[in-house]
């Protein structure tokens, strides 16, 4: 499988992946639920060695998560847009956020089999029908 990041329009900055997903999550920490503006983040994780940067170079900004391990968000530097983030506790896979993905199936392709800080979810968003629900991390206790 391969997909680009959303078109000239909306960022400068382009990438391109090749392999097969390794995870399709939702993020409710509060991390994603700012970088997003959103209740969540809709996410796909890729290995980083089928992955480049193919426009642009977007800049980047890193953080202690949660776990107290640093996360990267690498983001277009002319919208601001957050196009993938990457850290220590994912290796060299990449997390994209599903939403900057130029296939209009992508978000379809993108149900969640597992969703992240479950616990975080805000009350009005239902969990996700037959999606593993942790209480933090992939490798965190079941809710």
């Amino acid at each position: 499988m391969a997909s680009q990041a959303r078109s000239k329009d909306i960022t400068s900055s382009r990438f391109r992946y090749t392999g097969e997903i390794q995870a399709k999550v939702l993020c409710h920490c509060a991390d994603c639920r700012k970088i997003t503006g959103s209740t969540y983040s809709t996410n796909i994780l890729v290995p980083g060695t089928g992955f480049s940067v193919t426009k642009g170079t977007p800049k980047t900004y890193s953080k202690r998560a949660d776990s107290g391990k640093t996360m990267t968000s690498n983001f277009c530097g002319d919208c601001g847009t957050t196009l993938w983030r990457g850290g220590e506790t994912f290796g060299d896979a990449r997390i994209i956020k599903a939403g900057v993905l130029d296939d209009a199936g992508a978000l379809n392709d993108a149900k969640p089999a597992m969703e992240l800080y479950a616990v975080d979810r805000v009350a009005w968003v239902s969990p996700v029908a037959g999606a593993e629900q942790k209480q933090a991390l992939a490798d965190s206790a079941s809710v």
